[in-house]
């Protein structure tokens, strides 16, 4: 296993645990088509938007607006995560990346605990990596595994990661735990949280631009072997673009700046919140008649993921005058996708693809 950390500066940063492919790419109205004909979102991969120089300079804004919080919540996360003997932090591709790198830092600066820090595919209806995760199990017997992503929608990978877990657990007769450490759980589902609010974490507002150059993860037979990791591809053709390094370094200074002083409360699942996302995404249903809930995206993450990989046809926004969510204008406008305002919106925003 090679230590591929993608365009991470710091050898210890993170262990991507995939293979790297060079994938047919295909565009996004194709990959729409495909998914509603029954193939699996997981199979294909479209081409990534390389953001432009405006684009990047609300990225930069968004940065240095939310970079306090953001530092406050990564603290918060490692004040928990201090307390586990052998902690191996497990960042889930790709969103949960940056913020493992994040913790993996912090920890080692703030609480002097050097944690190894791999990232690993984990795929709606598919599970997490099994190849992965036998890998990290193997080579650190008796350590815990702390999962890591960077924000909750509606919670399915949550259900998703406890399902395999518990599967795997009595498979390999292991007690692995399931819990997840995030920055903002507005569907309520995960274990550790800096809190429920539905905040613009900068990263969610890039592609593979602000995650190592990696891509998301494909798991498909024309390129991935049984005993292979789930496949990336490398963007190296946007380095001149890569902004991972310095969202890195510029959060840490508020980390270092915030220090052990000033450690707010962690979150933990409430299943208020989470009763409050169900009934929303019933609403949603009955409303736009969506019969599948994958189509729709709560959340300011979630909305910006659907702009930047598939083809929604509308955005739902709680406030358009909001600064936190001009990126997400900014890319709606230029993908001619309607907007509706709606001030009782209970999230920032919410996108929907039409089924």
């Amino acid at each position: 296993m090679n230590n591929f950390r993608g365009s991470y500066k710091n050898i210890d940063d993170v262990s991507f645990l995939v293979t790297q492919i060079e994938p047919q790419l295909t565009d996004i109205k194709t990959k729409e088509a495909n998914i509603r004909n029954g193939i699996h979102y997981s199979e294909m991969i479209s081409p990534e938007y390389e953001p432009t120089s405006e684009y990047l300079e609300v990225f930069y804004k968004a940065l240095e607006v939310n970079k306090s919080r953001v530092a406050r919540d990564v603290l918060s996360l490692s004040n928990q995560i201090k307390n586990y003997n052998k902690p191996i932090l497990v960042s889930l591709l790709r969103a949960g990346t940056p913020i493992g790198v994040l913790i993996k830092q912090s920890l080692k600066a703030v609480f002097d605990i050097d944690a190894p820090h791999y990232s690993i595919s984990i795929i709606r209806d598919r599970g997490i990596d099994i190849n992965a995760l036998n890998y990290i199990i193997d080579k650190y017997p008796n350590s815990r595994l702390i999962f890591i992503d960077g924000w909750t929608g509606k919670g399915v990978i949550k259900r998703e990661l406890d399902t395999f877990i518990s599967k795997y657990n009595k498979k390999f007769n292991q007690n692995i735990s399931s819990e997840l450490f995030v920055l903002s759980d507005i569907a309520g589902v995960a274990d550790f949280s800096g809190g429920y609010d539905d905040y613009l974490i900068p990263s969610s507002a890039l592609n593979s631009t602000v995650s190592g150059l990696v891509s998301r993860s494909i798991l498909s037979d024309k390129y991935i072997k049984d005993k292979e990791f789930h496949g990336v591809k490398f963007y190296k053709e946007y380095l001149s673009s890569d902004v991972s390094n310095f969202y890195i370094d510029t959060v840490m200074k508020e980390v270092l700046n915030q220090g052990i002083d000033n450690i707010s409360p962690i979150f933990q699942r409430d299943e208020v919140v989470v009763t409050k996302m169900r009934e929303y995404i019933r609403y949603i249903q009955d409303r736009f008649n969506i019969s599948n809930i994958n189509y729709i995206k709560p959340g300011i993450g979630e909305t910006t993921r659907v702009l930047l990989r598939r083809d929604p046809y509308l955005i739902l926004l709680q406030d358009i005058e909001d600064i936190s969510i001009s990126h997400i204008i900014k890319l709606a406008h230029e993908k001619s996708i309607r907007l509706i305002e709606e001030k009782n919106l209970p999230y920032k925003t919410v996108g929907i693809i039409k089924e």
